[in-house]
């Protein structure tokens, strides 16, 4: 006979199941819909490595909210993902609810935008960071819910006080994980051609931006790191053309 779903009141107005793999998800969905009427909120901690119980949450209608880290849990420490419904969440039977429970668990992925500015000898604008020691085109992370076209103009405002409009898309540049970062998708807008003398209006935002200056493409292989330099090579010989794709520059 199995045991029933375990019911923890963690906090008021906050259940925390548990289960075996022995119950069903309509067992632990049936717990979900009972213990709402009587709570708020009803939550479960799952171990990442147990994916039968990751998709027992989902089914049940529980919303993936992120990852607790180092939690103490079946006596041992360690990192557990939180599964939740709310009492307020819309029926999973209905079309929004279906979709926000969808939305919580469908991978994401980081986008990045950045703006390719030339000068009248086809140099490239490149700035030195004050986070890193290579240098790198002007833009930065798009916004949750922000267009990436008007998130590489903020960047560009928010850190050389520059107002362009953003250009066609030159380049889509997948760049893999690296160095404790995801992935993420870089998107290369054409800024245009400004005159040589356009450094002299531009504002560093200083604590991101050490400095700024036009570069040939040699410079650019000197000063960026190498996969930087291949993407912005890879901009370079778009311009004019329609939209490229390219991972880490190649």
């Amino acid at each position: 006979m199995t045991d029933p779903i375990s019911v923890t009141i963690v906090a008021p107005g906050v259940a925390r199941l548990a289960w075996t793999p022995d119950h069903t998800v309509d067992e632990v969905r049936r717990e979900v819909a009972s213990a709402l009427l009587a709570h708020s909120r009803v939550e479960v901690l799952v171990d990442p490595e147990d994916q039968s119980a990751q998709r027992t949450a989902t089914w049940s209608g529980m919303h993936r909210e992120g990852v607790r880290r180092g939690v103490e849990a079946d006596g041992r420490s360690g990192d557990r993902i939180v599964y939740a419904r709310l009492a307020t969440d819309q029926p999973v039977g209905e079309p929004g609810g279906f979709r926000a429970l969808l939305n919580s668990f469908l991978p994401r992925k980081r986008a990045i935008s950045q703006m390719l500015i030339r000068d009248e000898s086809d140099r490239v604008l490149l700035c030195q960071l004050t986070y890193k020691s290579d240098w790198d085109l002007p833009g930065g992370v798009v916004e949750v819910g922000e267009s990436p076209q008007v998130a590489v103009c903020r960047e560009v405002e928010e850190e050389l006080s520059l107002d362009l409009p953003a250009g066609p898309l030159l380049l889509t540049d997948w760049l893999p994980p690296w160095g404790g970062w995801d992935d993420a998708l870089c998107l290369v807008f054409d800024g245009g051609v400004l005159p040589a003398d356009a450094l002299a209006r531009v504002v560093r935002q200083e604590r991101e931006i050490a400095a700024v200056r036009f570069c040939t493409v040699e410079e650019v292989r000197a000063r960026a790191a190498d996969f930087t330099a291949r993407r912005v090579e890879a901009a370079l010989a778009n311009l004019g053309g329609g939209p490229a794709y390219t991972e880490s520059g190649r």
